[in-house]
């Protein structure tokens, strides 16, 4: 799988873990030089609490476009270390 934005491969996996219908790629898969940090929180509640990142392509930012979660919930253990995206991202095989 790859997450596609403004023309430019931000990540890439064939292992991913799909929760939600949302791909959440390794860390390792992603090219971290696109990643900007945000002070963004959310929370769910059976994944806890999620970190934002802002992407930046080219001087474009799509801000807080990808999520992870640094200490998932038990229920969502295997998606440490992994992120998803959303915000126009595209994701194809």
């Amino acid at each position: 799988m790859k997450a596609l934005w403004n023309d430019k491969v931000i990540a890439e996996s064939n292992e991913t873990i799909v929760i939600e219908n949302n791909h959440y790629f390794p860390r390792e898969s992603v090219k971290s030089e696109y990643l900007k940090g945000s002070d963004k929180n959310t929370i769910c509640p059976w994944k806890g609490v999620a970190s934002y990142y802002t992407l930046e392509v080219d001087g474009k930012q799509n801000p807080d476009a990808a999520w992870y979660y640094a200490e998932p919930k038990p229920a969502a253990a295997n998606i440490k270390d992994h992120l998803a995206f959303w915000q126009g991202v595209i994701i194809t095989d």
